[in-house]
């Protein structure tokens, strides 16, 4: 409840909250009902190493590297054993390469070392892998293993701020408050419907607000107004 009353503008009411988080999240699902991650795998494996490499880089260009790269890695094991300078040659396109295919053997050796080069199911065993985040366990808990999870991105971050559902700057906390007004059945598909939301309608620099099917539930006081 308290969480609630911190988004509240006065007059607003826990309830009117909750009820239009829900109501964003349907009408999102109206216009594209088929919201998936948008990194090709298979395995919670796959995933997790394509979310490693998607930071500061596009889902689209991950893509494109990630068959060479399962070709050659297929398993932690692989991964684990792996000479740094290939792998670097294979992930050099996603950019900050050098500290990726660090992370990446350092990550394979753990899942040998630790939990039988199996991706473990838990956020706590998931956050324990060298440079992994809350973001990328909520990635694969939601994907892969059906729990909900609420991830937080740049996007997810900025929309969540514009539709004023957080004040929050903190990725956690962000998480915590869409936590908050969401039912846990919302969790996994509404913050990778707000996530793509971001990517493709409402942009950091040039938001496409003249199609945006959430205009009269924003509040931003940045939105464009919509030619007459």
């Amino acid at each position: 409840m308290k969480d609630a009353r911190r988004r509240m503008k006065p007059g607003q009411s826990p309830a009117s909250v909750r009820a239009r988080a829900r109501r964003i999240v349907e009408r999102l699902k109206q216009h594209t009902p088929h919201a998936r991650v948008e990194l090709d795998y298979t395995t919670s494996f796959e995933l997790l190493v394509a979310t490693i490499l998607s930071a500061q880089c596009t889902d689209e260009r991950v893509n494109r590297v990630t068959p060479a790269l399962f070709a050659a890695y297929p398993g932690a094991g692989e991964l684990a054993r792996a000479s740094q300078a290939r792998l670097e040659s294979i992930i050099k396109p996603t950019g900050f390469y050098r500290s990726k295919a660090q992370r990446l053997i350092e990550c394979g050796q753990t899942l040998v070392e630790r939990f039988g080069g199996v991706v473990p199911k838990t956020m706590e065993d998931l956050t324990s892998l060298p440079g992994i985040g809350r973001k990328t366990a909520n990635v694969i808990l939601g994907a892969c293993e059906g729990v909900p999870s609420v991830v937080v991105d740049t996007h997810v971050k900025r929309v969540s701020h514009r539709l004023q559902l957080t004040q929050q700057t903190d990725p956690t906390k962000i998480e915590f408050d869409l936590q908050a007004v969401w039912p846990e059945r919302y969790w996994t598909e509404g913050s990778q419907r707000i996530l793509l939301h971001g990517r493709y309608v409402c942009l950091a620099r040039k938001p496409r607000c003249e199609v945006c099917v959430l205009y009269d539930d924003c509040e931003w006081t940045g939105k464009r107004a919509r030619p007459c």
